[in-house]
């Protein structure tokens, strides 16, 4: 063969191999653009990392492949996803100390890193796939801002020396997969939160109405016990009269308690959600509700509309329930750089549910009120979107809940 067909023969196979590198760049880069496009909504985690198993192993030319995320502990790699390897062999990997062999080379180095002499595998797990089946290993780190969450390990049938553009791709995508996994961490960690406040809120809720009327019914059976043992049937008479009110309060306090837990926000916005209030509320109450809305540009995000809707609803639950009211209005508008909302009905004012002494001058909050759960619940979701609750009686008469808050964005955590 002459030196032309040899140069020849050099340049095809270097052709041949910058056409193969070209493929595994698409395919990586179709591979980074497809996780970017799930770090947002992606909730299964492991069903996530273990999508790309099968394409990091062909980019990798393995025949084989197992993927690690950190366990809580943050000492060893528990396997959420395995292909190509034998049974005997996955059940012996399914948790490894973060420190072992390449692996905690890999992690330690935060770089994707190569292995052939595979022996030590072969002694821990008491498997010769390590010795026979596979003749390298790929370690591919999954991070995200310097900390470990997980790895790839690609179990390769033939030698292969990682070039350096290869690992760069690997690298990538590893950071890329990193950034999923704490994005479905913090994610958990967020509804771990809303749950819990919202139970807590719950409890609150419960505590302030059923509970207490339970309190009293219990008391009132006690009274009504030793009236009896005494004879003294006038006073027993009483007593019963009033276990039975409240036994009927209760009722009422357990149903509009399963009505406002069953309620969820409108998906059509706070503005839709609010006539639907407005609508079904004398129905419910026998009261007369008019909503007035004077705000032509409602920017609010999910999280504020929540909360709007659900201290309105508890204002509308109360004037139900405690004001003794015929009318009451709900109305929003703006006011400067923020929105307000406000509750308002003609009742017995400071003869009610919210009682307020010594009013001077105007509208004034007893101290008292501070204390109160209900109202207490409705100040932590004002809270939250850094709005302002303030509740007064009215100079003519009846009662005021008034919520002031800002437009959606700079939401509390």
């Amino acid at each position: 063969m002459g030196a032309l067909e040899t140069q020849r023969l050099n340049y095809k196979q270097l052709e041949l191999e910058h056409e193969a590198f070209s493929g595994q760049t698409l395919e990586a880069m179709h591979v980074m653009s497809e996780v970017s496009g799930n770090l947002v909504d992606e909730d299964d985690l492991e069903e996530l990392l273990g999508r790309f198993l099968t394409t990091m192993i062909r980019l990798a030319k393995a025949n084989a492949g197992v993927v690690r995320v950190l366990t809580s502990d943050g000492r060893h790699l528990r396997m959420v996803a395995s292909r190509g390897l034998p049974p005997a062999v996955v059940e012996k990997e399914r948790l490894v100390s973060r420190d072992c062999g390449q692996c905690g080379v890999a992690i330690k180095q935060n770089q994707p890193c190569f292995e052939i002499d595979l022996h030590s595998c072969t002694e821990r797990t008491g498997q010769d796939y390590f010795d026979y089946g596979c003749k390298g290993m790929m370690v591919v780190p999954l991070a995200h801002a310097g900390r470990l969450l997980g790895t790839y390990n690609l179990y390769l049938k033939e030698p292969w020396d990682i070039p350096e553009e290869v690992a760069l791709l690997f690298r990538s995508i590893g950071e890329q997969l990193g950034m999923a996994l704490e994005n479905a961490r913090l994610k958990r960690e967020n509804l771990r939160i809303v749950l819990t406040n919202e139970r807590q809120m719950m409890a609150a809720e419960i505590h302030d109405s059923l509970a207490q009327t339970l309190a009293y019914m219990k008391m009132r059976m006690a009274l009504l016990s030793d009236s009896l043992a005494d004879q003294a049937y006038e006073a027993a008479g009483k007593y019963a009269s009033d276990v039975g009110q409240a036994l009927d309060d209760s009722y009422v306090q357990l149903r509009e308690l399963l009505t406002q837990f069953r309620s969820r926000m409108d998906p059509m916005g706070l503005e839709h959600a609010l006539r639907s209030l407005d609508r079904n509320f004398k129905e419910r109450t026998g009261i007369t509700l008019s909503y007035v809305n004077k705000v032509t540009d409602l920017r609010l995000n999910p999280e504020q509309e929540t909360q709007v809707f659900h201290i309105v609803q508890e204002a509308l639950a109360n004037v139900a329930r405690h004001s003794g009211a015929t009318r009451a209005q709900l109305s929003l508008e703006a006011n400067g750089d923020h929105y307000v909302a406000t509750v308002e009905d003609n009742g017995k004012g400071g003869q009610g549910f919210f009682a307020i002494a010594n009013r001077v001058g105007g509208f004034e909050e007893h101290p008292a009120l501070k204390a109160h759960f209900g109202l207490a619940i409705m100040r932590e979701r004002a809270k939250k979107i850094d709005g302002r609750l303030e509740v007064a009686n009215l100079p003519e008469g009846g009662f005021r809940v008034r919520l002031s808050f800002p437009p959606g964005g700079g939401v509390s955590p």
